[in-house]
């Protein structure tokens, strides 16, 4: 069977930005029939996501990501439906996701790695399962409540960096549906702003490409910063901790900003954030998805039923055709995006 797939052909470096030639589309062939507990699956949807960036070195600097290797197939979050089965739990038709699903238009995989899906849940909507009722959305929904501490009625305000991203938007709109009572958010274009008060509605919005942040936020924050669910890092970041209360809160969710640089993680504030962040009590702890599995299944039910309900709005960014993955990675790396980037293969 002959198939086409992306693979990485070169790495932009450590510092370097990341362009559609470091992929290139290839065809291979893959065997007509499957084995035992093996599954054959077309690819409907791929996720790209800010993460992928580090995968891209040759060391990713984190233990939970494994680099992509030159030449080989590039992976990532993916969704596909079953045409042939092998394994016992899985038959043709149903849909299945993955996080290591290979950036293909069809492939072999071992069913026990698969997760199956009920559309049902998404109104029949299934790339909200790569996004808002997926691992995206579970990053905002427990990060909010693992690492924001927020308090129904106790008029928190919480600001968002990267609010128009895919984690950004729905981060806000989640705070407010836990308790914060002001939602301010961070982004880079006047157009993501206005749709971040009309569609997702947060209180206010500061383009910080336009005047001065630390200025807007104290306007817009005239209570300060409890919750900031720092999706950025960076200038960005020190402007908001500087404007953070007593006893609140960091959810360091991801440095975009800090891509493209050599870095540890958690990167180090400056010296006198750092002074702020002691002197104030800010926690600022690592926020990984991953240690949180058994809250999975119950938060992607949460998600669903607010997005069922009206809730939690749901902007995705669709780009056709698995020789454009390159280019999707490169505009949702260089802020492009409003909401989640999506990959269709297949319909």
């Amino acid at each position: 069977m002959i198939i086409q797939r992306v693979v990485l052909s070169s790495r932009p470096g450590k510092t370097g930005v990341p362009v559609p030639e470091n992929f290139q589309t290839e065809e291979v062939t893959i065997p007509d029939k499957i084995q035992e507990g093996q599954v054959c699956v077309r690819t409907l949807y791929l996720s790209v996501d800010p993460y992928m960036r580090c995968r891209m070195n040759e060391d990713t600097d984190a233990e939970y990501l494994q680099a992509w290797q030159l030449s080989e197939v590039a992976d990532g979050g993916g969704i596909g439906i079953v045409e042939d089965s092998k394994h016992t739990h899985l038959v043709k038709g149903d849909f299945v996701t993955s996080f290591n699903w290979p950036w293909q238009t069809k492939a072999i995989l071992d069913g026990s790695l698969l997760q199956k899906l009920n559309p049902q849940l998404v109104d029949g909507h299934l790339s909200h399962f790569l996004g808002a009722a997926g691992i995206t959305g579970l990053t905002a929904l427990l990060g909010i409540r693992e690492k924001g501490h927020v308090i129904p009625g106790a008029n928190q305000t919480i600001v968002v960096s990267g609010a128009a991203g895919a984690c950004g938007s729905l981060a806000g709109q989640i705070g407010r549906l836990e308790g914060c009572s002001r939602v301010v958010g961070i982004a880079g274009t006047d157009e993501k702003c206005s749709i971040l008060v009309s569609e997702m509605g947060f209180d206010a919005a500061i383009n910080y490409k336009k005047g001065n942040v630390a200025e807007q936020l104290r306007d817009l924050c005239p209570a300060g910063v409890d919750v900031y669910f720092d999706n950025v890092g960076g200038d960005i970041s020190d402007a908001v901790i500087s404007q953070m209360n007593q006893n609140s809160h960091i959810i360091l969710c991801g440095q975009i900003s800090q891509y493209n640089k050599p870095m540890i993680y958690p990167p180090p504030l400056a010296p006198a954030i750092e002074e702020i962040k002691k002197a104030r009590n800010i926690t600022r702890e690592r926020f990984l998805v991953l240690n949180y599995m058994d809250k999975h299944e119950a938060g992607v039910l949460q998600l669903c039923q607010w997005i069922k309900e009206g809730k939690l709005k749901v902007r995705e960014t669709v780009t056709q055709g698995l020789e454009k993955t390159g280019a999707a990675f490169q505009s949702m790396m260089t802020g492009g995006n409003i909401g989640k980037q999506i990959v269709l293969i297949s319909e």
